[in-house]
């Protein structure tokens, strides 16, 4: 059963539903009206609805009432009412005045929707384990608080799963006074504060193990793109992870974290992110920092576009214009053309991705085809050379009795000779300008061209 605004919707029979767009004059959004109404109908098939049709508004403002102006929302009922569609999808935020006045224009028989409650009920779908459920619990909350009205009342027993997850079951009695909506709203205002506190939690615990892999000097590589653009695929291909990936929107929501082993023995790790869209709601991008911290924290960025979408560079645009909403740094950045498979004619892929500008963060970018794995083996390259443009080439002699500072070399560096000298192993390496100074004690070269030590 799907919960959108507290309204409960049976799986069977699949509820119908009619989609509004609108827009300004003057605007230049990523998407036309049309593409981003194609996109919202998929978000609704994501979500187990039933799309029976469309429209959209023309303005030269957002209408302070009714949001699309009171003769289109009319229009829209009596659509509506012939096509026997049960809610209405809005493609843009509704405000709470707007909530509240098209609630009451379309009667209490249609629910009205916007294009941040569907987002929000996708993410409740999909969110599988207890870190991704108290975010997106979160995000429901804080966005539905200014928004309940009479008939959303005993929101806080329901939405997000019952509210058992914040430890707050149920709502206490009504002071002298106080209506309904006031307790529901004092209660909600509970949750929020528990819900927060057990992120934070999450958010310190994520901190340790970062700092761990800093301390170990581990490489940490985040996979970053937009929804459905196949990042998935590709991480399973890459680490052979067994992770859920399908042909649908937001297919996964929780980040999974693996170790990756490149050609040269070195090892990183690499993170499957949450897939972006265009108009990601503010609040689901708050409750999500602890997850897309590991972004900002990450050495490089893997961003993969989907070349077979009609609007891949708008997408890419629009993972980008998120990054610098998160204040993502520029960190070195790969770009990935996925599902060359899909192309009519493959050759084409390296014209697309070309299309693409790219700022001075991007070191390389690759075409391939994650599914078949194709194209594979120059993405691990790229990876390769992206780490040690990043990294500085250094002999160091390591004192036979530091294995363990040898055997980091091994993990976290990449190694490009070793021999076995009398005061010790002496090792020609590309390191981390950190890893540098940490063991500059052992500095015994510092070099650009290849080492004329001899290899084991």
């Amino acid at each position: 059963m799907t919960k959108i605004n507290n309204y409960h919707v049976s799986a069977t029979p699949i509820e119908r539903t009619y989609l509004v767009g609108i827009h300004v004059r003057g605007t230049d959004p990523l998407l036309t009206v049309d593409e981003s109404l194609q996109e919202l109908k998929m978000l609704a098939q994501t979500a187990g609805m039933e799309v029976v049709g469309s429209t959209y508004q023309i303005v030269q403002k957002i209408e302070s009432a009714t949001f699309i102006g009171s003769g289109k929302v009319q229009e829209v009922i009596e659509d509506v009412q012939m096509l026997e569609a049960q809610s209405v999808i809005f493609d843009e935020e509704l405000s709470p005045r707007h909530q509240r006045e098209l609630e009451k224009r379309f009667g209490q028989d249609i629910k009205v929707i916007d294009r941040t409650t569907l987002i929000l009920d996708i993410f409740a779908q999909h969110a599988r384990t207890r870190e991704g459920s108290l975010q997106v619990e979160l995000a429901q909350y804080e966005y539905r608080l200014p928004r309940l009205t009479r008939q959303w009342t005993h929101l806080a027993r329901q939405a997000g799963g019952g509210g058992s997850r914040s430890g707050n079951a149920g709502v206490g009695l009504r002071g002298p006074g106080e209506t309904q909506l006031e307790v529901d709203r004092r209660e909600i205002g509970r949750k929020i504060d528990k819900l927060k506190e057990d992120i934070e939690r999450v958010r310190q615990h994520r901190e340790r193990h970062r700092q761990q892999r800093i301390k170990d000097r581990v490489p940490v590589i985040a996979l970053v793109g937009y929804t459905n653009a196949g990042k998935s695929t590709l991480f399973r291909a890459l680490t052979g992870a067994d992770v859920y990936a399908a042909d649908q929107l937001f297919a996964t929501l929780d980040p999974t974290t693996r170790r990756l082993e490149l050609a040269s023995g070195r090892h990183t790790v690499i993170t499957d992110t949450v897939g972006f869209i265009q108009k990601l709601p503010t609040t689901l991008i708050l409750a999500f920092r602890a997850t897309l911290e590991e972004i900002a924290e990450a050495d490089a960025i893997i961003h993969v576009v989907d070349l077979t979408h009609s609007n891949y560079i708008e997408q890419y645009e629009a993972v980008e214009d998120t990054l610098a909403e998160l204040d993502v740094p520029s960190i070195p950045r790969i770009l990935v053309g996925n599902k060359t498979d899909k192309l009519d004619n493959p050759a084409e892929a390296e014209d697309l991705i070309s299309r693409i500008q790219l700022d001075e963060n991007y070191k390389g970018k690759v075409t391939l085809s994650a599914i078949n794995r194709q194209g594979i083996e120059a993405l691990l390259e790229q990876i390769e050379d992206t780490l040690i443009e990043m990294t500085k080439r250094v002999t160091l002699l390591i004192p036979h009795e530091r294995g363990d500072i040898t055997s980091l070399m091994h993990n976290a560096g990449i190694v490009q000779s070793q021999s076995h000298v009398e005061h010790g192993v002496l090792i020609d390496v590309w390191v981390t300008p950190e890893m540098r100074e940490k063991y500059s004690q052992y500095l015994h070269i510092e070099q650009e061209e290849p080492s004329d030590v001899q290899e084991d």
